[in-house]
Parts: structure tokens; sequence; C-alpha cells
């Protein structure tokens, strides 16, 4: 399991995935085709983009609908995005501290024609959202390989491989609900190339309870990864049901 976890191979996948000569311009997933920048996360290198959609209920051909407004924080190329406002979602935010991340999910929202739904901006979690912005749901896909405290990143594609310290992780569980709407949910994708024993010690220190809503297991390369979608709610709530998903797909 600890190679699992080794941010130094986390790194060397960033740099590969940045600096393969067959990286495209254009990738398809999920049945649509995808504008990708340098400098930006590719989905086509990593099951993680695909999953996180498959959590949120953005894939198949059913009739269920995402939540009416939707936070995604790192979101990337935008697929996550475009998929929940072409699946109905009327108010999507994404997010991403990477400027290339911001105009590429703006190209793909452009691209599918929601991006009178879609809004992308520069914003380091919610440092750029207004005070009083609440969403539905929030959702980040994280970069959950634990990186020593001290590691300066050598480029902002590194970012989204890897936190160091897991202080971006502490803020996400700090901060997110306070941008949710009443009834709101909090979402984390995690997995274990993370550090789940720190990310709960984490979460305890904030006053945070997580709850696991849903689970995959799937193969990256050599290794048997296991993928959790986390709830993020604050300590001494009323734990809902096990498999209780009301708030992350609306029929």
């Amino acid at each position: 399991m600890s190679h699992i976890r080794s941010h130094v191979k986390s790194l060397e996948r960033s740099n590969h995935s940045l600096t393969r000569p067959d990286r495209p311009r254009e990738f398809r997933l999920l049945d649509r085709d995808w504008d990708l920048l340098d400098e930006v996360f590719a989905p086509l290198y990593s099951p993680s983009t695909r999953i996180g959609a498959e959590f949120l209920g953005l894939t198949g051909t059913g009739s269920a609908a995402p939540a009416p407004s939707l936070l995604e924080v790192g979101c990337g190329t935008g697929l996550i995005a475009v998929q929940a406002a072409l699946r109905g979602c009327a108010s999507v935010v994404a997010a991403d501290i990477n400027e290339h991340a911001v105009e590429n999910t703006r190209m793909n929202a452009r691209r599918h024609r929601v991006d009178d739904r879609v809004t992308a901006l520069r914003s380091d979690l919610f440092a750029a959202l207004a005070p009083d912005a609440r969403f539905d749901q929030v959702f980040w896909s994280s970069n959950y390989v634990l990186a020593p405290a001290d590691y300066a990143y050598r480029s902002i594609h590194e970012r989204a491989y890897v936190d160091a310290g897991y202080r971006t992780h502490r803020r996400y569980l700090s901060e997110v609900v306070h941008h949710l709407t009443d009834d709101g949910t909090a979402l984390l994708h995690f997995s274990d190339r993370g550090n789940l024993h720190a990310l709960r010690e984490i979460a305890g220190e904030c006053d945070r309870e997580l709850h696991t809503l849903d689970r995959r297991t799937v193969e990256e390369g050599p290794d048997r990864v296991e993928h959790l979608l986390l709830e993020i709610c604050p300590a001494r709530a009323r734990r809902r049901p096990a498999g209780t998903r009301r708030d992350l797909v609306r029929a």
C-alpha cells in the first residue's frame, strides 16, 4: 500500500501526463468529445474523472437529474461541470486554482452549449466566491495523495496530484459546510492513494464527520485502487441511513 500512497510516484504520473508526446488536444470520454489544454489534468490518463461522474449520477441514460445548483472545486477540463449542466443542473459554478483549467472549462462549456449555465472562475477553493454563495451540492475530486508539508510545487499541474501537508483538504473540510443551502450536500472524492486515517483526524480537528456514500475499486496500471465518495457533515449531525443518496441524484 505504501507505494500506492507515494507522493513521488504521483509526481512522476503528473510529469508523464504533462509531457508525453501523444498528449492530445481533444479526447473522448462519456460518449462526448472534449478539449484539453496544456497544464490541465488529463482525464484520459486517470479513471478519477469518470468515477467522479459516476458518483454524481452523471453517466448513462437514466432519467435522474443532478442537484439544482452545483459548485465543482478543482474543475480541470470542466467535464463534470458540463455533464451536470447537460443533465439538467440549472446553475453550475466550476472553480480551479489553475487559470488554464478555468479557460479549458469555458471552452468545453461553449463546445457543448451550456455556457449559459456554467460559470468558471479562478479560485483557491472558495476564495473567489461571494461570502453568501450557497449551493445544493459541492463536489471536489481531490488531489488526495499526501505530500510532505514542506514540498514546493514545481508546476501548477502538480497541484492536481498531491496536497502538501493536506493543507487544502483541511481548508475544504473546515469551510465547505458554510457554502451549502439548508439541504445541501458537501462531497469529497477520495481514494486509498490518499491517507484516509490522516483525513479523518483532520476532520475531527475541524469538527466534521465523514460518511462513506459510495465506493469503486478499479485497476490503475499494476495497482488496485479503491475510490470513495465521502459526505462531509458538521460533527454530531444526525447521520442519514446507510445507502441514502437523496441529495446526490434527484429524480
